[in-house]
């Protein structure tokens, strides 16, 4: 449960760029703003489908499913179509020889604290300790996710290293706290 939490916090406050996950591990995600989702298999079942991609396009928002499938796959595509009362556009897939493309580069970096609600440790604690004693921007501080025992934080790449060094030679209210990055 906390390698999910700690890829779940990486990927919402920004430190990663991509999330894969089976069906299962998908299951009660929330995840707002969320771009596109794209499927390699298609379910089964159509319910299941339209749970899959309502991960995207929430609230009023834009999103994109695409999906990838086989011609022996067809019969679901079908099925899916009928659930949703609308025909799906398909395309056949060009495979480029070479991939040039690289991923895009995440813009922050996850901080964990080993301390969390239990310690009596505050989101604005750990801000109030970045942008006060630290001396980071605010801009530089990201979505802060504070459980039980830990705390995370999304710092900006450029001043990760800098706060790194600072929040292990410094006080979070007043206590010193193991801090390190999440890979």
């Amino acid at each position: 449960q906390r390698d999910r939490d700690e890829v779940l916090v990486r990927f919402t406050n920004g430190s990663a760029r991509v999330l894969v996950a089976t069906d299962i591990a998908a299951r009660g995600l929330d995840i707002p703003n969320l771009a596109a989702v794209i499927s390699y298999e298609l379910p089964a079942d159509p319910d299941a489908h339209v749970h899959r991609v309502g991960r995207t396009g929430r609230a009023g928002r834009s999103g994109l499913a695409l999906h990838l499938f086989s011609h022996r796959e067809h019969a679901r595509v079908a099925a899916i179509e009928a659930k949703l009362g609308k025909r799906i556009e398909t395309r056949k897939l060009a495979v480029p020889a070479k991939v040039t493309d690289k991923p895009v580069p995440a813009t922050r970096v996850t901080i964990c604290i080993d301390g969390g609600r239990r310690d009596k440790l505050r989101p604005g604690d750990l801000l109030g300790a970045l942008t006060g004693d630290a001396g980071l921007p605010a801009e530089a501080v990201g979505k802060i996710s504070s459980f039980d025992t830990r705390t995370y934080v999304a710092i900006d790449k450029k001043l990760a290293t800098v706060a790194l060094k600072r929040l292990r030679e410094g006080k979070i209210k007043g206590r010193n706290f193991r801090v390190r990055p999440i890979e």
